[in-house]
C-alpha cells in the first residue's frame, strides 16, 4: 500500500509538531506494510528526493506566499507526478494551498486529511478562505481528529462531523536517542533536577509571556527549549526584573532534548490558544513519565494531561493559577511521583507509535477498499 503525505513542511527542514508527526507516522506503518512518500515545500530545498529512516521525501522549492501561506507551482505539478504512483493521499490540514492542488489533481484519488488545527490567528482571511476549506473538507474521503476534545469543540469538524474520526498521535520512544551519561551529568550541574521544561516553537500561541509573568519574582526554576519567531522578543521579556530563575537554551539536539526531558520535575505547556490543537511536547513528557501542566483550551492538551491525574490544568493566561500550580508540583514529591507514574501508563495505553500505525493502516485500507468497490 503506497502513501504520498502532502503538508507544507517536512523533516528533515522542519522539526515541528505536524512534521513529527508525518515523520512517525511514516516510519511506523512500514511495519503494516504502507510504503510512504513525503511531499513538501522547503525555502531552500536540501535534496528534489531523498530517503529518510525508510520512506522517501520529496521537497518542492516555494514560489511565493501570500499571508504565511505557501504557494508553490512545482509542488503541484510533483504531487500530480506522485499521486498517480500511490493508492492513497493523506493531506494535513492547514495548508490552503493543499486544497487547491487536490481539487485540481487529486479528486479522483482515495484520500483523508488529518484535522491538525483551526485556523485561529486569520479571522479575515479565513472569511475567503472558508468556502475552498469546506469545499476540501467536503471532497475527502475521511478526515481524522487527533483528539476527541478538538473533534467536540471544533465548529469546522463538527460541519463535517459524519466523516470525522479520532485518531490520537502516537510516537515511538525507541526513536528518541539515549543522552549519553556524560552529557546527562553535565545538563544536570548546569540545570539541576527541580527545574521545569518547555520544549517547542516559541509560537504566538505557545503563552510563554504568560509562564515568564508567572514565575517572575519567584525561585521557580524554567528551561525554556526551542527557537521560534518570538524568540528575541521572550528573551528580552526574560532580561527584566525578577526572571534571573528562566533560562533560554535556544533549538537543542535530540540528544539534549531527551536528557533535558529525563533531568526535569515536571514539562510546562502554557499554551493559550486553540492553534495548539494537540500538544507533542506534553506527549513527549509523559512518555517520559513526568507530570504536565497545560491550559484548558479544549484541545488535545487536556486529551494528554488530565487534571488531577496526570498533572495540573489551569485557566488559560493566567499568570496566577499557572504559578500555584508549579508551586505545587516543585513542593510535593509524592505528586509528582504520582501524576509521573500515570502520564507513563497514560502514553502506554493510548499514545504509542504502534496504536497510531495501526489505526491510520486499517482507516487506509477502508478508504481504498471503498474506492475500489465504488463504480466510476
Amino acid at each position: 500500500m503506497r502513501v504520498l503525505h502532502y503538508f507544507r513542511l517536512s523533516r528533515p527542514d522542519s522539526f515541528g509538531g505536524v512534521e513529527q508527526f508525518i515523520h512517525q507516522l511514516s516510519v511506523a506503518t512500514r511495519e503494516f506494510g504502507v510504503s510512504s512518500h513525503v511531499l513538501a515545500t522547503a525555502d531552500v530545498p536540501q535534496a528534489p528526493t531523498q530517503r529518510l529512516d525508510g520512506h522517501v521525501v520529496h521537497q518542492a522549492p516555494v514560489g511565493f506566499r501570500i499571508a504565511g501561506v505557501e504557494f508553490s507551482a512545482t509542488a503541484a505539478m510533483r504531487f500530480r507526478e506522485l499521486a498517480a504512483k500511490v493508492d492513497l493521499v493523506h493531506y494535513h490540514f492547514p495548508w490552503p494551498f493543499a486544497d487547491l492542488t487536490h481539487l485540481a489533481f487529486g479528486r479522483k484519488l482515495p484520500s483523508i486529511v488529518t484535522y491538525h488545527s483551526d485556523i485561529v490567528r486569520q479571522p479575515t482571511m479565513l472569511k475567503f478562505y472558508s468556502p475552498l476549506m469546506h469545499l476540501f473538507l467536503g471532497r475527502v474521503d475521511r478526515i481524522v481528529a487527533t483528539s476527541p476534545n478538538y473533534a467536540r469543540t471544533s465548529p469546522v469538524l463538527q460541519r463535517h462531523r459524519e466523516r470525522v474520526e479520532v485518531i490520537p498521535i502516537g510516537l515511538d520512544p525507541a526513536s528518541y536517542p539515549a543522552p549519553e551519561p556524560a552529557r546527562l551529568a553535565e545538563l544536570e550541574r548546569e540545570h539541576g533536577r527541580r527545574f521545569f521544561l518547555f520544549v517547542g516553537m516559541l509560537r504566538y500561541y505557545k503563552g510563554i509571556h504568560v509562564l515568564l509573568d508567572a514565575v517572575r519574582h519567584t525561585d521557580i526554576p524554567v528551561v525554556i527549549a526551542g527557537a521560534g519567531p518570538l524568540e528575541e522578543s521572550l528573551r528580552a521579556q526574560a532580561q527584566t526584573p525578577g526572571l534571573s530563575n528562566v533560562r533560554f537554551l535556544g533549538e537543542v539536539t535530540e540528544e539534549d532534548k531527551c536528557a533535558l526531558l529525563t533531568l526535569c520535575r515536571a514539562v510546562v505547556q502554557p499554551s493559550h490558544l486553540r492553534s495548539e490543537a494537540f500538544g507533542i511536547s506534553l506527549l513527549e513528557g509523559a512518555m517520559f513519565g513526568k507530570p504536565m501542566i497545560c491550559c484548558e483550551i479544549g484541545t488535545g492538551t487536556t486529551f494528554i494531561n488530565i487534571g488531577g491525574e496526570t498533572g495540573c490544568v489551569v485557566e488559560p493566561a493566567d499568570p496566577l493559577s499557572l504559578r500555584e500550580a508549579m508551586r505545587r508540583m516543585l513542593e510535593d514529591d509524592d505528586l509528582v511521583e504520582r501524576c509521573g507514574a500515570r502520564a507513563a501508563a497514560r502514553f502506554g495505553a493510548h499514545f504509542t507509535a504502534e496504536r497510531m500505525a495501526a489505526s491510520y493502516s486499517a482507516l487506509y485500507r477502508r478508504v481504498i477498499e471503498r474506492a475500489d468497490a465504488t463504480p466510476a
